[in-house]
């Protein structure tokens, strides 16, 4: 018998390329964490009492694959009102460094702080982002800027998913910022970088990835290529932080390197749009950052959608541009932003959102095999998804097959 089986529940399965794969009366069965059966109810080969040892009525309600953000800074100290609050008043960024804010300050904060105590700081924002029905987490490093700091934000990380039980993807942010004690040596800095930050995450199995920010007010093409050659070449794979505020060629950085995705792309050109869909990358969309930065130029959503190129979006949650704790509300600012559909909205925070992760092969669709991650939503049909604002309708949340949220009985 099967451990658990869900019927009176509309499925988006979204097993079907650029759809939904709407099942308007299914039932979907568990067992071992995993989705043992999916289809009509009409289908099931038996009476549900004699399939399954638990029964779950969905009462009609819609179930999904659970929600996987791709794009977090979740771990770090302390936080960044300061700067937001003097951006209000008109602050330059010169002015905010010289008050104390900046990305300095959050620096200072992480690097006082232990292992436990930034995991202990990030458990709130953690816990808010599963309570909008995410069930896997990408959290990057990139607030320690040293080697001993970044290792420290990377097992503060993991030690999340063992607290909260749920799946974080860790991330080397290798290339962030320039650390102060290296601002008249940018060479020397990606070297320590290169030669011992990376292989040390490497060997101690820290990160899946590595990350850069491939900006203007970052790092060059050439500095993050070094750092991507070398994640390569230690066996991680790579993402990189493109043309959010200018294009600098880092799109293109990422398609050359294959990487799993680009992401914010506000400024990527028609050159960046076809090197991201030759190299089957992701473009992760920032909607957040995009409105608290006051950004006006949009990610080319048009030409990447006419390109091929999948669409995901994040939270960014971060403590200077992305004070976001919550996915579905950055799918209801990507819809109205820029212009997803319901269905891309669904799918970037899913299917989409899962290949950014490498991981399309385990979840992000309602299909034989994959790890059973559900969200039951109280909406009628899923059009309503980036609908809602400050409504996010979850019922009930299963993680690893496990109910972690009241479902009906």
């Amino acid at each position: 018998m099967w451990d658990a089986l869900w019927t009176e529940v509309s499925l988006a399965t979204l097993a079907e390329p650029g759809g939904v794969g709407l099942v308007e009366d299914g039932a979907l069965a568990v067992e071992n964490g995993a989705i043992a059966w999916v289809g009509p109810r009409a289908a099931l080969p038996a009476a549900p009492q004699q399939l399954a040892r638990t029964l779950h009525s969905g009462g009609g309600r819609l179930l999904t694959p659970a929600l996987v953000d791709c794009h977090t800074h979740l771990v770090f100290g302390g936080d960044r009102s300061l700067d937001f609050a003097l951006r209000a008043e008109g602050a330059s960024y010169a002015a905010i460094a010289a008050a104390g804010g900046g990305i300095r300050s959050t620096v200072a904060a992480t690097r006082g702080l232990s292992e436990e105590e930034l995991a202990a700081a990030a458990l709130p924002r953690a816990r808010a982002l599963l309570a909008g029905g995410v069930a896997t987490v990408e959290i990057k490093s990139g607030y320690g800027l040293d080697v001993a700091s970044e290792l420290k934000m990377l097992r503060a990380a993991r030690r999340l998913g063992a607290l909260l039980d749920a799946e974080i993807v860790p991330t080397l942010l290798a290339l962030h910022a320039l650390p102060e004690d290296f601002k008249h040596d940018r060479a020397g800095y990606v070297d320590r970088v290169v030669r011992e930050l990376i292989p040390e995450v490497a060997r101690q199995q820290l990160a899946v990835a590595v990350d850069v920010f491939c900006e203007s007010i970052a790092f060059t093409p050439a500095e993050c290529r070094r750092a991507l050659v070398a994640a390569r070449e230690h066996g991680l794979r790579v993402k990189v932080h493109a043309d959010q505020l200018s294009a600098i060629g880092a799109t293109e950085l990422a398609a050359e390197f294959g990487a799993l995705s680009a992401d914010h792309l506000e400024y990527t050109t028609p050159a960046g749009v076809a090197a991201l869909a030759a190299a089957g990358s992701v473009a992760v969309l920032l909607p957040v950052a995009f409105i608290v930065i006051g950004e006006t130029q949009k990610p080319p959503v048009a030409a990447l959608r006419a390109a091929g190129v999948p669409l995901a979006v994040a939270t960014d949650c971060n403590p200077g541009t992305s004070p976001c704790t919550s996915l579905p509300l950055a799918l209801a600012l990507a819809r109205a932003q820029f212009g997803l559909t319901a269905t891309e909205a669904l799918r970037a925070a899913t299917v989409e959102a899962a290949h950014a992760l490498g991981l399309g092969d385990s979840r992000g669709t309602l299909e034989v095999g994959k790890r059973a991650d559900l969200c039951l939503w109280d909406l009628k049909h899923p059009r309503e998804f980036g609908y809602w604002l400050g409504y996010e309708g979850l019922a009930a949340v299963v993680r690893g097959g496990k109910l972690r949220a009241g479902a009906p009985a």
